[in-house]
């Protein structure tokens, strides 16, 4: 997939971005922004160029650039190698690549997405 294909919103390494961003489409970022990123129901790519400081909300968030604020990704979340994120992580499901530097919390949350179901589910046993 490159950056702008399909129905994906870019924001390229030229820009500086002070505020918020909000949408209703998948977004790429290469860019700097200082401010939260809320993209609810859709992916956010944070691309290896991007430097973001703020809050992340979305969907689905992968990032190969630098975070500095809490990630809250509903469904996935991506921390590729050669990554940073500096704040507090929660998702139903997480993928960390090693070579990635991650500092903060970390809080698997399943109550928001549909997940397969657990062993003790499959096997029969109550909690």
């Amino acid at each position: 997939m490159t950056a702008n294909s399909g129905n994906t919103a870019y924001l390229g390494p030229g820009l500086k971005i002070t505020g918020e961003i909000s949408g209703n489409e998948d977004l790429w970022l290469d860019s700097k922004i200082e401010g939260s990123v809320s993209i609810g129901g859709f992916r956010l790519t944070i691309g290896q160029k991007s430097e973001v400081e703020g809050e992340v909300v979305a969907r689905e968030v992968v990032v190969s650039g630098k975070v500095t604020g809490n990630i809250s990704a509903r469904d996935r979340l991506e921390v590729k190698k050669g990554s940073t994120v500096v704040g507090d992580l929660s998702t139903a499901r997480i993928l960390i690549e090693d070579g990635a530097y991650l500092k903060g919390a970390v809080e698997i949350d399943r109550s928001n997405t549909r997940v397969g179901a657990d062993l003790d589910t499959l096997l029969g046993k109550s909690k």
